[in-house]
């Protein structure tokens, strides 16, 4: 039996009004009220209050989700930002005490030990727990003045254009000539990419500067010694330690920096170059113009729907149910903030993806990764609590990467070509070697900026390039364009907008090969062991999610060989 995506748009309430509209912090003050006051004599009491307490925050999370997509759809429009703002300055605070004395209520309660005997619920109080520890009263107005700091990246680096032949172009669209077998045209574009970024270098570099000094307050204020150690605390990291996270930094050294340096000593050769330059690194090695699997967002969904519904029509269904819906904003313009995401809307249960494609491979790519964030919205969507539907990162990346590798078989939807099929399996396996040196460059950075949180931003930019050096190739000739390489940072808007979030790109890319290896050698139940693992929403462990899936959770230095070379096998078979 094929399961459906007969999702209602509206899901009946039981302890909201259907109606409700969260306008302001009086709308919604009564029930939150109405938890903290409640009494919880029986342990169906307490049941059903999880209940409602979990509709409610699903409303509210949705409201918030509505006005960020509205948001980052038009960056330059003042109502969008300002109802954003609105929710993060007005509601927000409000809610963040009544969250913490709701955890102690519900921690407190006498019957809580015959409900955590369920795992799902174990899980979720063990958070709670995490969550008392560090909530402090005087961390709300730091948190709120840093969600609107990091909200300036978006609106800033939303607003970059640059010129080329008399057209105005956004940076995602002016990408696009990197690609370009012109090494003329793509030294040209790139000049004019990085110069655009740096004329608010200086914007971006006070932006981020507070935000450090923000978040440090915020760790100080909890006990911690740095932000670092309070966010592993914040982000519920059970399952693995700061430790493991440098162990991982030096695993992807010893084992995938050398494929790195083989990869650009291949694409000198074959581009037939004395010097292998930042503007070489996506075209072509051997001269082939860009690959175009898609022209516009309309056909890109076509035939991502087409390739989800080659492998189970279940996925399918989930992107006609978004579509039918409205939930997709895909290409790229002027206005939209950068980058791509899917949002979870816990009412509804249909995310919405955003992302900005212009015709590139890997925007095809992008829509298979946020794709997978949208079929793990739909699987866990019958889970009894939201938090149960939200999965930690680790998890959550481990269905879009996954996605993005399960679907190869069926790209030639995207690629009538054989030739252009191959380019694009290869291109994709090159990028997954590419990643893991780029998660640990980005991670390792951030571990550095919040031990070190009083550095200087010329300090900031040298411990940059020192980190990027460490997992970059070696061939990439950057003379006369080191004041470029300092600032590559400021690209990866994670830094400014969801701070440590980025490691589990790495743990996840591991674990979407691993996923990819299993279904490689048995379809049906690779497939199989995916969808059940996305099912469990956060109702086990990472390991053990993992383990439904088949995989393990593992970033030793051993495995990441054993993946990368089973991922540099796949790549030599393509001929």
């Amino acid at each position: 039996m094929i399961n459906t995506t007969d999702t209602p748009d509206t899901p009946k309430r039981e302890f909201l009004p259907q109606l409700l509209k969260v306008n302001s912090w009086e709308d919604i003050k009564p029930f939150f009220d109405n938890l903290l006051d409640r009494k919880l004599s029986t342990e169906e009491e307490l049941r059903k209050w999880f209940k409602d307490r979990s509709e409610l925050e699903a409303v509210v999370s949705e409201d918030l989700g509505w006005r960020y997509i509205r948001m980052t759809t038009d960056t330059a429009n003042e109502k969008f930002v300002d109802d954003y703002r609105n929710f993060v300055q007005n509601i927000q605070p409000h809610i963040a005490p009544y969250s913490d004395k709701l955890n102690k209520k519900a921690i407190e309660n006498e019957f809580l030990e015959g409900v955590e005997k369920e795992k799902a619920y174990h899980i979720l109080t063990r958070a709670m727990r995490e969550s008392i520890k560090i909530f402090r009263e005087e961390n709300i107005p730091l948190q709120t003045e840093a969600q609107t700091k990091s909200q300036e990246y978006g609106t800033v680096t939303g607003a970059m254009t640059i010129e080329l032949d008399g057209k105005e172009l956004t940076l995602q669209q002016a990408g696009d000539f990197l690609l370009s077998p012109d090494r003329e045209l793509r030294e040209d574009v790139y000049r004019k990419i990085a110069d655009r970024r740096l004329e608010d270098k200086a914007k971006l570099d006070s932006i981020f500067s507070d935000l450090v000094s923000l978040r440090n307050q915020m760790g100080q204020n909890s006990g911690f010694d740095n932000y670092r150690d309070y966010m592993f605390s914040a982000m519920g990291r059970f399952d693995y330690t700061v430790e493991d996270c440098y162990a991982f930094h030096e695993s992807v050294a010893q084992e995938v920096v050398p494929l790195l340096n083989d990869m650009a000593e291949r694409r000198k050769q074959s581009l037939g170059v004395d010097s292998l330059r930042p503007w070489d690194k996506s075209v072509d090695p051997e001269g082939k113009k860009p690959l175009k699997p898609f022209e516009g967002g309309e056909e890109l969904l076509e035939k991502t729907i087409q390739v989800f519904n080659r492998l189970d029509t279940y996925l399918g269904d989930c992107l006609i149910k978004m579509r039918e819906m409205g939930h997709l904003d895909l290409e790229s313009r002027k206005g939209k903030a950068p980058g791509g995401y899917n949002y979870p809307l816990s009412e509804t249960g249909v995310p919405f993806i955003f992302m900005n494609a212009t015709t590139k491979l890997r925007d095809m790519v992008t829509l298979l990764h946020e794709g997978g964030h949208a079929v793990h919205s739909f699987l866990a969507n019958d889970l009894e609590l939201t938090d149960f539907k939200h999965t930690p990162s680790e998890v959550a990346e481990l269905a879009s990467m996954s996605m993005e590798l399960i679907t190869m078989d069926h790209w030639d939807i995207f690629f009538s070509d054989e030739e252009e099929l191959k380019r694009a399996k290869k291109e994709h396996l090159e990028q997954i070697i590419q990643t893991l040196p780029w998660v640990a460059t980005i991670d390792k950075f951030q571990h550095w900026i919040y031990e070190n949180p009083n550095h200087t931003v010329e300090e900031r930019d040298a411990e940059w390039v020192k980190i990027f050096s460490q997992f970059a190739d070696s061939l990439t000739d950057w003379s006369g364009l080191e004041h470029y390489r300092e600032n590559l940072w400021q690209r990866q808007l994670h830094l400014y907008e969801v701070p440590f979030y980025y490691i589990e790109y790495g743990m996840a890319q591991l674990g979407a090969v691993a996923v990819w290896k299993r279904f490689k050698e048995d379809n049906k139940a690779g497939l199989e062991g995916y969808k059940n693992a996305l099912k469990l929403g956060y109702t086990k462990t990472i390991p053990e999610i993992y383990e439904a899936a088949g995989i393990s959770f593992d970033f030793s230095s051993d495995y990441i060989k054993e993946l990368m070379s089973f991922v540099n096998d796949e790549l030599n078979k393509i001929v």
